[in-house]
């Protein structure tokens, strides 16, 4: 499986390890992903989904369906 995040879209970011003698080597940062359950009340159901941390504290301050709306994302398509 992939690290997307089912919401925002957050994937791996590239960058450089720098050393004391300023060498540049490329590392990965990986999305901080988790699986959550979440109560889509529109539908009377429960989906669960891959997101973001920052993703799961925006749910919770505006709900699951307002935040679907802001980016933009089909809940049938979710499971």
């Amino acid at each position: 499986m992939s690290r997307v995040c089912s919401i925002s879209g957050k994937r791996r970011n590239v960058a450089n390890n720098v050393s004391h003698s300023n060498v540049k080597t490329k590392r990965v940062q990986q999305p901080n992903l988790q699986n959550k359950r979440f109560w889509y009340a529109e539908e009377g159901r429960w989906i669960r989904l891959r997101v973001s941390t920052k993703i799961i504290k925006t749910i919770a301050r505006h709900g699951l369906a307002a935040t679907l709306r802001r980016y933009k994302v089909n809940p049938d398509g979710l499971n």
